[in-house]
């Protein structure tokens, strides 16, 4: 069982930026994991950030998402990271990240980022 644990949400002003990590609880990343990262607002469609695969580190992102989020992984921490610039009042939601293992998907818990103006 592969759990995602995402951390780093909390309360953000507008314009700050903040970066978001992605772990294994009780794990660790294996070669072929991809990373994706998803936010979703109660009431609202799931919106993908981008991916990024441990092993080569390739990063995709969402034609909405591209300037101002950025994802990396880094082996000896053994995380996976969403930094976001600019924050806005509407990034307002719970961000997930998920893990792909052998074409499974798991889900972490969310973490809420609040921007405030």
């Amino acid at each position: 069982q592969v759990q995602p644990a995402e951390s780093g949400g909390g309360v953000v002003q507008a314009g700050d930026s903040l970066t978001l990590s992605c772990s294994v609880s009780g794990g660790t990343f294996v070669g072929d994991d991809m990373v994706a990262w998803y936010r979703q607002a109660p009431g609202k469609e799931r919106e993908v950030i981008g991916t990024i695969t441990w092993d080569a580190g390739s990063r995709h992102y969402a034609d909405s998402m591209r300037g101002r989020f950025t994802i990396y992984r880094n082996y000896h921490e053994n995380r996976a990271w969403l930094h976001m610039n600019g924050m806005k009042p509407e990034d307002t939601t719970i961000y997930y990240c998920n893990i792909k293992r052998n074409s499974v998907v798991y889900w972490g818990q969310g973490t809420q980022i609040t921007v405030s103006s």
